[in-house]
């Protein structure tokens, strides 16, 4: 479709009146049609622009009843704009739509007041939806909203666009401007404490300090005078008074890491802090009012630790005001080539020199490993192959030999993967168990088939039984990165054996 018969098209849907108007603004002409076809129906009015000046014009003009905005515009950020518009019309409801998979980006935009942000290939079912909570949203909403000034840091603190670390961000996005307690959960070395970095880093006390403890690596005899502090000479060698974390970080964030292993009569004091913003150090009589955030994490279950009397409710429900799951890596498989260039770019700054290069095998293995470490195993691992890949290129003999040596066929992979998803969310008691351990099921086979076929869709579709326009739909809802199963250039495809399928029973 042309640009003028677009155009045209759009004129004609808005022929009919009294419908939602919708202002749609990208620059790619196939994502315009889409977004036309998609919304131009009897439910809306639809008007598609390519620019941020065009879409100034049309905004003033039509005054729509909601906003599709791409963030990469040519001749302008969409954020700066998202600020324009929502200063022309303060209520306007906006969802955010991009090709970028930063986390920041998500974050931020939900930070500023989106309804919600979506990566491309767009779902339109979901899309559609949104559009539809965002004319309910404009309808229902009054008054303006206050928009906090952007941070002052821009690093990329988590890594990601599977479906599972994009409601992360959206989560982020929500509850940084709002002072309450957020519970990161999520197994050990999943990324909780850069989840919370983020949460302090794009909210309000960005600019003071962020302090993290350990409640399960300080002794039980410390932890105490290492929260709350201690006064001169109340107990044999304090020899001067010293303020605790507490203190030490009033006007920040202070995250409390594995809370789940703090002592019954520390929880007691905690629930009081959280209570009435005051502590009292050891030795000390009155009562020092605090201004920091809190921020809680652990990787135990904690419903369990009340139920079992390690942890106290009344404190479990002051810290669980709002929680934030961090997925498991095993359950974000597509992330693992992102994950990877980001980790190896980060050492390369660290220790200088160039980041090497994973070769198309190699980045196979380390995608169908287990991971019980998580991001932190996989960061280990790399750190150890780029140290004896001394050519640059990280190939399947410089990884440690538990990856190289692990069956790798189908139904083994599987059936870790599954158990391991069951297992986790049985001691979260986690909701809608049946549906996840079903996308589970159906993002390893489509992947597996994707793998036998170097990323071929029709090919794949054709040993699925289903019809390639099903499979696209399924590899954009599941998160799947066709391009990680594609040669690469340091690989032929004829030189790689096919992986084999199990036999349909």
């Amino acid at each position: 479709m042309e640009p003028q018969e677009l155009k045209d098209w759009c004129e004609h849907r808005r022929m009919v009146s009294g419908r939602p108007r919708i202002l749609a603004v990208d620059d790619a002409p196939d994502t315009q049609m889409v977004l036309a076809e998609c919304l131009g129906s009897d439910e809306f009015c639809v008007e598609v622009t390519g620019s941020a000046t065009t879409a100034r014009r049309e905004f003033l003009r039509r005054r729509p009843d909601a906003v599709i905005l791409d963030i990469g515009l040519p001749d302008a950020s969409g954020l700066d704009l998202f600020d324009e518009l929502r200063t022309l019309e303060p209520a306007i409801p906006v969802v955010f739509i991009t090709a970028s998979e930063s986390s920041t980006l998500a974050i931020e935009a939900i930070r500023r007041g989106a309804i919600d942000f979506l990566v491309k290939p767009l779902d339109l079912p979901v899309l559609r939806r949104l559009i539809g909570q965002a004319i309910r949203y404009r309808t229902a909403t009054e008054g303006p909203t206050r928009l906090a000034a952007s941070p002052s840091q821009t690093t990329e603190l988590l890594v990601g666009r599977s479906p599972a670390m994009q409601a992360v961000y959206k989560s982020i996005g929500r509850v940084v401007n709002e002072d309450v307690p957020v519970l990161l959960l999520g197994e050990t070395g999943t990324g909780k404490e850069l989840a919370a970095r983020a949460i302090h880093q794009f909210g309000p006390r960005a600019t003071r300090p962020f302090l993290a403890v350990n409640c399960a690596a300080i002794p039980e005899s410390l932890l105490e005078s290492e929260l709350f502090g201690y006064e001169r000479g109340a107990f044999t060698g304090a020899d001067r008074s010293r303020p605790g974390r507490f203190e030490m970080c009033s006007g920040g964030t202070l995250l409390l890491d594995e809370i789940g292993e703090l002592p019954l009569h520390l929880q007691a004091k905690l629930l009081r802090v959280l209570q009435e913003k005051q502590v009292n150090r050891i030795g000390g009589g009155a009562s020092i009012p605090i201004d920091a955030r809190i921020i809680a994490a652990t990787n135990r279950n904690l419903l369990d630790a009340v139920d079992k009397g390690a942890f106290r409710a009344d404190l479990y429900y002051r810290l669980h005001v709002y929680p934030i799951e961090i997925p498991p890596l095993r359950e974000r498989r597509e992330d693992i080539p992102l994950l990877v260039e980001s980790l190896l770019e980060r050492q390369r700054s660290a220790a200088g020199g160039s980041a090497p290069r994973v070769t198309a095998e190699a980045m196979r293995i380390l995608r169908d490993y287990s991971w019980p470490g998580n991001v932190r195993e996989l960061g280990a691992v790399l750190q150890r192959a780029a140290l004896d890949a001394a050519g640059g290129v990280i190939g399947v003999e410089h990884l440690p030999a538990c990856l190289r040596e692990r069956p790798r066929s189908f139904p083994a992979s599987t059936t870790s993967v599954l158990a391991n998803l069951i297992e986790s969310r049985l001691k979260l008691k986690r909701p809608n168990l049946y549906a996840a351990t079903m996308a589970e099921l159906e993002r390893e086979l489509i992947r597996s088939v994707l793998d036998r076929t170097a990323g071929n869709q029709s090919a794949a579709a054709a040993i699925l039984g289903i019809t390639r326009s099903s499979l696209r739909f399924k590899i954009r809802t599941l998160g799947i990165d066709v391009t990680q199963f594609q040669p690469q250039p340091d690989t032929k495809p004829e030189s790689r054996p096919p992986r084999q399928l199990p036999p349909i029973p």
